[in-house]
């Protein structure tokens, strides 16, 4: 379905693109006085894609939110992008996403069909998900913003963060960047058809296959790859987990029209907010293009997972995720802690 009134239209940014940026974050969230508990194991402080809270030994709590304005037109498509994105949080975690809250605003003018789809969408890729959204709370502003506050399950022993990664880990990363990128181009009619089909197709697919294939090996770290690009979140990574990453250019996938559009300069507002963040950290080797860096700086909506785990079981998880998820691609190395957090290469 088409809404009457273009949804991207109505919103400022687009998608993860409206993340606030991570040193923003960090700012704003210090100083506060906050209660302590051994069974919160991970919070907040963590930089982490989820809370988790320990229940008893045999479970653990996962929690989330996510939601952002409309990155395409469809209020259905919407709809599944915006939980495809939040469910991806608990997948993240290693977790089983189990209730959902729908977190909705909507401009006075948006018709009750439009409303409609928008939940809808959402209601489609929970059920998907097996999660059942429980209830919600809408109001009225100035932009559309959907999105999900989700609650999982997970063992806490089996619990999956980002700053678990070990030197001699490799890297996986699961699904192509370059979102942040096209969906800006797609603002000035810059991108084909078929190219918003299968970016569409890309953000509305859940993480849970790749969940599924992941927990069978031994990862030792694992994160979501969305507003904070693949460098912000590898970036986390690695602070939290002591340890330097290193990031091979050469196979990273991504959307090759994203290169052409960064050339031409269509960058949004967020991949220069994630390089501020992170740029004093990353070393780029000399030769790098500059659109390569564009498009791992780029802000990804329901991007894919990111994964580190020894090298001999990395192959061959990747073995198995190839042949659900042909995109998947091994991305990179761990190090030793050295001068820099995350080296291209």
């Amino acid at each position: 379905m088409e809404s009457n009134v273009r949804l991207t239209k109505l919103a400022s940014c687009a998608g993860c693109g409206a993340k606030a940026g991570a040193g923003t974050l960090a700012q704003l969230l210090s100083g506060f006085k906050t209660h302590t508990d051994p069974r919160l194991i991970v919070g907040y402080d963590k930089s982490d894609d989820a809370s988790v809270y320990v229940i008893d030994e045999n479970t653990a709590l996962v929690q989330t939110t996510d939601f952002f304005p409309p990155i395409v037109d469809d209020p259905f498509l919407f709809g599944q992008i915006a939980a495809a994105n939040a469910l991806s949080d608990v997948y993240a975690m290693g977790g089983e996403p189990k209730l959902a809250l729908n977190i909705l605003c909507v401009p006075e003018r948006m018709d009750k069909d439009t409303i409609h789809e928008i939940l809808r969408g959402g209601y489609d890729k929970a059920y998907e998900a097996g999660a059942i959204i429980a209830g919600g709370h809408t109001i009225h502003g100035a932009e559309p913003i959907y999105g999900l506050a989700v609650s999982g399950f997970v063992h806490p022993k089996r619990v999956l963060t980002n700053s678990g990664a070990r030197p001699g880990d490799i890297l996986i990363l699961t699904k192509p960047l370059g979102i942040g990128i096209l969906t800006t181009g797609a603002k000035g009619d810059m991108v084909e058809q078929p190219v918003l089909a299968r970016i569409y197709r890309q953000m509305a697919s859940l993480n849970k296959t790749a969940r599924d294939i992941v927990v069978d090996f031994p990862v030792h770290s694992c994160t979501d790859v969305t507003g904070f690009s693949l460098l912000g979140h590898g970036f986390e990574m690695a602070q939290g987990s002591g340890v330097s990453l290193h990031i091979q250019t050469g196979q990273v996938p991504f959307h090759p029209e994203a290169w052409e559009l960064a050339q031409m300069g269509f960058i949004p507002a967020g991949a220069y907010r994630n390089r501020e963040y992170t740029a004093a950290g990353v070393h780029v080797r000399e030769g790098i293009p500059l659109a390569m860096e564009d498009i791992l700086y780029d802000p990804q909506t329901s991007g894919g997972l990111l994964i580190a785990l020894p090298e001999k079981e990395g192959m061959a998880c990747l073995r198995r995720l190839r042949e659900a998820i042909p995109e998947a691609a091994a991305v990179g190395y761990v190090t030793e802690a050295r001068e820099y957090a995350v080296y291209l290469e």
